[in-house]
């Protein structure tokens, strides 16, 4: 299954391709290079990584979407998604236009569900649509406090990707 993964401070993020190889073993690709990974899970949902002849106890604390990571003393924040999950971000993310932020359809689909109305004021966070897409329903959710001044989005109709569904100012 492919991942993309950012460290806190970089500006983008990477793929990285993860396949199980086994008696908790799993190949892990990234940039052209694959390791084999050995996990054991401990206790307290830390795991013991075994990696190019280097052991690694690993503790995880979920922090929202990033994930906090304690390796050898170290804490590191990584935000990680699966494909699913990135092009529901990039779909709720919009981008902004005078003020104004378009939340667009991140996929194709039906709209099954408008949970705001035209003039409405909504939070950061605040579910505005929900969009049906590959057998799973997926809640579109404003990117920052503000009003909805456009909400081209109708329950029942298909959507195609890109789709202008709600703007928020």
């Amino acid at each position: 299954m492919r991942y993309f993964a950012k460290l806190h401070g970089q500006k983008e993020a990477v793929p990285v391709d993860i396949e199980p190889a086994g008696d908790n073993r799993y190949k892990l690709t990234h940039a052209g290079k694959s390791v084999v990974v050995d996990a054991l899970a401990l206790e307290g949902g830390a795991l013991s990584l075994l990696m190019e002849g280097h052991s690694y106890n690993v503790e995880f604390d979920e922090a929202g979407d990033e994930v906090r990571v304690l390796v050898r003393g170290q804490w590191s924040r990584i935000d990680v998604a699966d494909e699913r999950r990135l092009r529901l971000r990039q779909g709720t993310a919009g981008f902004t236009v005078e003020g104004k932020q378009l939340i667009a359809a991140p996929m194709p689909g039906k709209v099954v569900k408008v949970l705001v109305k035209l003039g409405d004021e909504v939070k950061e966070g605040q579910g505005l649509v929900v969009v049906e897409a590959m057998k799973m329903e997926n809640e579109l959710k404003s990117p920052k406090a503000g009003k909805v001044v456009e909400l081209p989005a109708k329950e029942g109709t298909a959507v195609e990707i890109n789709a202008r569904l709600v703007v928020v100012e």
